[in-house]
């Protein structure tokens, strides 16, 4: 069976019966051309299924319409909902994603960079668990308008989108606090950047001293980033014999984790231990008991990253080069009142 080849710009422009910088005009909406001749190449284009080839029309636009995204990790929730935001608003500018994993490694993400920019994209959108000065640098090096995703930007003098460490984790363990927890471990997962996982650690303590509470180092878990890190931490708490009466993850994942862990272990969440994390991914709404934790708005951090980003390709003004948005405490069936 032989393949079809595909239809290229000079069999459109014959079979209309026009010239091929008359089919460009048309695809391009560069220059006017009758309506009669419009039609009759657009009618080609419908019957033949021509597909313009979009690195041959961006040399006369000037404009790619696409947009880089790198990520640290495709499979990992954050970054999973965070690229449903990108995507939803890029689609609303009539702009297209090339997409980058770079698995958390910095080679990766300096590669990435570089390959996006020889495949021409207007702008990049970086989601970064860790930015350091030198990806910076190279980024800044491409000329391309780049924002991050990212809680370490604020280090740096870059566009960037992200929310609150410090604050949201002292408000989650005021809120198991105010529910009348003694006893609270912490599940710091180490998918974060060092920096972010002090934040957390340091918005713990801050309620913790606030309310006259010792802070103890042995209610503070650091794990991996997956479902069996969180467990097997968890477990191995329990089975240590040191039982809190609340669990605080830094994530939603490894909250899901604990609770597992906690009913294997014979304990019921939350009767006996409560459960609390970090995100509110949509499997924390679905999820039995369904989960009490901190909502982290991904899909906006997508979809405002990906406003302003476009924003600079227009040259547009932006009111603000840090953007941070605000997070709350969801209350669902995971923590009791222990008040009552």
């Amino acid at each position: 069976m032989s393949i079809k080849k595909p239809t290229t710009i000079k069999d459109v422009a014959k079979k209309a019966g026009v010239s091929i910088s008359t089919v460009s005009r048309v695809i391009n909406d560069s220059k006017p051309v009758t309506s009669e001749v419009k039609q009759r190449v657009l009618d080609v284009i419908k019957e033949t299924g021509y597909v313009p080839n979009p690195l041959a029309r961006s040399l006369v636009t000037k404009k790619s319409q696409l947009l880089g995204v790198i990520v640290p990790e495709l499979t990992d929730t954050f970054s999973a909902e965070v690229l449903n935001g990108i995507e939803e608003v890029s689609k609303m500018y009539n702009y297209d994603i090339l997409l980058a994993n770079t698995y958390s490694e910095r080679e990766l993400e300096i590669k990435s960079i570089n390959i996006l920019r020889a495949k021409q994209v207007e702008a990049m959108i970086i989601v970064s668990w860790d930015i350091d000065e030198h990806t910076v640098e190279v980024m800044k090096n491409t000329g391309i308008p780049a924002i991050y995703i990212s809680k370490t930007a604020r280090d740096f003098d870059i566009y960037s989108v992200s929310t609150q460490n410090e604050p949201a984790a002292k408000d989650m363990t005021q809120y198991l606090i105010d529910k009348a927890h003694k006893k609270i471990a912490l599940v710091a997962t180490s998918h974060m950047q060092e920096n972010e996982v002090d934040q957390r650690i340091a918005g713990y303590k801050v309620a913790l001293e606030k309310n006259n509470m010792k802070f103890d180092e042995n209610l503070v878990i650091h794990c991996g980033s997956s479902y069996s890190d969180g467990y097997d931490s968890v477990k191995n708490m329990l089975e240590s014999n040191i039982i809190p009466d609340a669990i605080f993850a830094t994530s939603d994942i490894a909250a899901i984790a604990a609770i597992n862990a906690c009913f294997d272990s014979g304990y019921n969440v939350p009767n006996d231990i409560s459960v609390a994390g970090f995100n509110d991914i949509k499997l924390s709404k679905v999820y039995r008991p369904k989960l009490t934790t901190v909502n982290q708005p991904l899909f906006d951090l997508g979809a405002v990253a990906t406003r302003v980003v476009i924003k600079m390709i227009n040259g547009e003004e932006i009111e603000e080069k840090r953007v941070e948005l605000p997070y709350s405490i969801i209350e669902r069936e995971s923590v009791l009142d222990r008040n009552k």
